[in-house]
């Protein structure tokens, strides 16, 4: 996590010292204004502090790379040679973590202004943006950049705030007791907001009253905490603040008495008691959570002493938050990343960090729309914008609105293109010529760039599956949180990442800094390396036809036989190529692929001083490293595997590596990970042999499509092919836009198979057919053409769908077909 704020106050690296309390030499007082804690993620890095924090990753270890793309200032807590880094500054401390958040709090004692701070269970980001939309008129507001709300999060989100500000909106997210004892110093609130109440992260409390009570600790001083009265009826501890404003849905003795809701042409009717007076708003969300969010926000304002009409006024033209990008396939072979709902300068950075982590196309460009609300003036804010935008390496911008245009001069990108408005660029989109380009597209609501990205997205039919890049990155760091020192980790993408997309699966995996990527085939590594990745990339099935192509693209096959040995031998011999990098497989039980027992003897006299290949890894597979059944022959290939590696060290003068560890061996099996581990499907959120752990792992995927029809059948009727569905009394079918052509088998159809309609499960009826299926939603009230019909998701699991079929969840994942869009959120 990082972020850039542009400060126009600095901070020498001298005081800075003297601020978190270091030691160490000053080589050269920097000025700073910039604090990173991400190696992936430098931006000035003149200006820039980079804090070394250990996490799952040691930052010490990234120091020499952060140094090489020109960071000279380092807080860290281990000592490092000078020479190595002659004119580097190290500030030392004991705790890195602890010297980022004494910064931040030093700093925000430097300002008198009115913070806002925010926590609750749910709905904490989304007040705090709809407070920035309702409050901005009138304040100059500094707050947290998306869900920035961590120990890390608070304290980089605190070192934004500079002189023009006359207000803070800062959330505070918290899993476990003593966390918030740090971020309240930080955030350093003068009024609370306490969001809704529920279950989240209770695991990290012993109980609802001990949560409650660490989060209220964010508002012990206070002057006026605002909260909902009914959620704290029952806790016995005492309310901080020297003031509250309280508000309820069912009570009258609060400040805010909620007494009438009503639903009025989508829109929600609110009216309420306010200092005896009767007043209303009304509310463009008709969701549950939205409405009490709203209500919130409402209270927040009443309690900050805005007048009622205007509170009415700002709330009816609340907008939704988008929290997450989305990275789509686009026309002429580009990628296109839609972000079209939000822009501030704090939220360009993090798209463009995403926007740097596609590789797939060589040219990036930027979309964006005037910048409003930003409290800098103009020529300012557009220098700020104009040189984020040449640290990121944009190739190609357009700016739309007249601000942006007014201020053209400032842009020295490779090419610029400006319009007045957003009608002028979807003219222009023709001519500017797209092709083979990742392009972000990012705007202030006012702009519609809606338009714009429905213009330069691929269309496709309605059934989509939807990939959560988030909880990629959740699973694939909790795994890291099992792993040993120094084991390595190899992720497998073939057959399309279990069919949840190539090269913006491994877009992620290298950003994240997996070491190995495994393929199936190696037409499947070369589309990878054609995206831009650079991983060490294993090909589990070589085929000898095509190993000029695997070479030519630096691909490194698993070598399971003679034949195929011999046969790669031969080839290095032909063309001249030697020490080329291999991966031995051993067969310890699996009965697959791979060198039996009996074999290694005769592979260690191929191997010894074979001088055109070199011996990357020797491996095995577990056939069931997740049942406990089996437990003991699981031991027993483990021995066997372990046996055969030192036979084979020995023929060697060097130490290849190990593994043999798959996604459940991994948790599981400690004793196997060695030196590497191979992680699959737990990648997805799918792992066998988690059970107490399981909710933490997120599912990644999720399969929605649409109901193209919905007849009344009367019972006995037949529906599909072959007769064989039927009601057994009246009711109605809805057809839906989902076939076995699409991945959704014909072993569901006939009521064995249910999707969610309207949150109800309902089963099919009848065969599926290629492209469609239908469904019996006789017990879902007012189903209509266009409604969403969820196939699997993270509450419905595909491990469901699995168990309908007797099939297992790759089974599922792997068949979705091609023909599916796939659509990628990161937040």
């Amino acid at each position: 996590m990082k972020l850039a704020p542009m400060l126009a106050n600095q901070y020498s690296i001298s005081n800075i010292l003297q601020i978190i309390g270091a030691t160490g030499t000053i080589v050269n007082n920097a000025s700073i204004s910039n604090l990173l804690t991400d190696s992936r993620k430098i931006n000035n890095p003149p200006a820039s502090l980079f804090f070394a924090l250990n996490g799952r990753r040691d930052g010490h270890d990234f120091i020499a790379d952060v140094y090489k793309l020109g960071v000279r200032n380092f807080v860290v807590s281990k000592p490092f040679e000078q020479s190595l880094f002659p004119d580097a500054n190290f500030l030392l401390v004991a705790d890195v973590l602890k010297a980022l958040q004494q910064l931040a709090i030093h700093h925000r004692s430097q300002f008198g202004l009115d913070v806002i701070g925010i926590t609750g269970s749910n709905g904490k980001t989304i007040v705090k943006e709809w407070l920035y939309q309702l409050l901005c008129l009138d304040k100059k507001i500094v707050r947290n950049p998306k869900s920035f709300n961590s120990q890390i999060g608070v304290a980089l989100s605190v070192w934004q705030i500079e002189e023009q500000h006359n207000l803070g909106i800062f959330e505070a997210g918290i899993s476990t007791v003593g966390e918030m004892d740090k971020l309240e110093p930080m955030i350093k609130p003068t009024i609370g907001v306490l969001t809704h109440i529920g279950s989240a992260h209770n695991e990290g409390f012993t109980d609802a009253d001990q949560k409650l009570e660490e989060k209220l600790k964010l508002f012990t001083n206070c002057e006026k905490v605002i909260y909902h009265y009914d959620a704290l009826l029952k806790y016995k501890g005492e309310i901080p603040g020297k003031n509250q404003f309280t508000w309820s849905r069912k009570l009258e003795d609060v400040d805010l008495y909620v007494f009438s809701e009503t639903i009025i042409k989508g829109k929600y009717y609110l009216r309420a008691y306010y200092k005896s007076k009767e007043i209303e708003c009304l509310v463009p969300f008709i969701d549950e959570a939205s409405v009490e969010n709203a209500i919130v926000c409402w209270a927040t304002m009443l309690a900050l002493d805005y007048d009622a009409t205007v509170c009415d006024d700002r709330l009816e033209k609340l907008v939704p938050v988008s929290m997450r990008m989305e990275l789509k396939q686009g026309v002429n072979d580009c990628s296109i990343i839609d972000d079209s709902y939000n822009s501030d300068i704090q939220s360009l950075e993090i798209a463009l960090n995403f926007l740097n982590q596609q590789n797939q196309h060589q040219t990036r460009t930027l979309i964006l729309s005037d910048i409003f609300q930003s409290g800098l003036e103009q020529k300012e804010l557009y220098k700020q914008v104009a040189d984020l935008i040449a640290q990121k390496k944009v190739d190609k911008f357009i700016g739309v609105g007249k601000a942006i245009s007014d201020h053209h001069d400032l842009f020295n990108t490779p090419q610029k293109h400006f319009f007045a408005d957003t009608e002028a660029l979807l003219l222009a989109l023709t001519d500017l010529g797209f092709e083979d380009e990742t392009i972000l597209i990012k705007g202030s609501r006012s702009f519609e760039f809606e338009r714009v990205s429905r213009a330069l997205v691929q269309k496709a039919h309605e059934t989509v599956m939807e990939i959560n890049l988030n909880a990629l990155q959740n699973n694939l760091n909790f795994y890291k949180s099992k792993l040993g020192a120094n084991v390595k980790i190899m992720a497998m993408v073939k057959a399309f990442s279990y069919g949840s997309g190539s090269f913006e699966v491994a877009n992620m995996l290298q950003f994240n800094k997996v070491d190995y990527l495994a393929v199936a085939y190696i037409d499947e590594g070369i589309a990878l390396r054609n995206a831009g990745i650079t991983l060490p990339i294993i090909v589990l099935n070589p085929e000898v036809s095509a190993f000029d192509k695997m070479t030519e693209f630096t691909l490194q096959p698993e070598i399971y036989s003679f034949t195929l040995f011999d046969e790669f031998v031969k080839f290095a011999q032909a063309k001249n190529i030697f020490e080329y990098p291999i991966h031995i497989k051993i067969d310890t039980g699996m009965h697959r692929l791979g060198f039996e027992d009996f074999e290694i003897e005769t592979l260690c006299d191929l191997l010894e001083d074979n001088k055109y290949v070199h011996i990357q890894s020797i491996f095995s597979h577990l056939a069931a490293s997740d049942a406990e059944i089996h437990d003991a022959f699981t031991l027993k290939q483990i021995r066997a595997f372990e046996k055969a590696y030192h036979q084979i060290e020995k023929a060697l003068s060097y130490k290849p590596m190990r593994h043999m560890a798959n996604t459940s061996a991994i948790t599981r099996w400690p004793v196997a990970q060695f030196d590497m581990v191979r992680l699959g499907i737990g990648l997805y959120g799918i792992d066998g042999a988690i059970k107490d752990e399981v909710s933490l792992l997120h599912p990644v995927a999720t399969l929605r499509t649409s109901v193209s029809q919905v007849k009344k059948i009367k019972a006995g009727e037949t529906v599909g092919y072959n007769r064989n569905g039927s009601l057994t009394k009246d009711g109605a079918i809805a057809t839906v836009r989902i076939g076995y052509a699409d991945g959704y088998l014909r072993a569901f159809g006939n009521g064995v198979g249910k999707m969610l309609v309207k949150g109800v499960l309902v089963p099919t009826v009848g065969n599926v057919s290629m492209d469609m299926c239908m469904l019996d939603v006789s017990q879902v009230p007012e189903v209509k053409e266009g409604d969403e019909v969820i196939v699997f998701n993270e509450e419905y699991k595909i491990e469901e769908l699995a168990k309908q079929i007797n099939t297992i969840p790759y089974e599922i994942l792997t068949n979705v077909s091609q023909r599916v869009k796939r659509v990628y959120f990161y937040e």
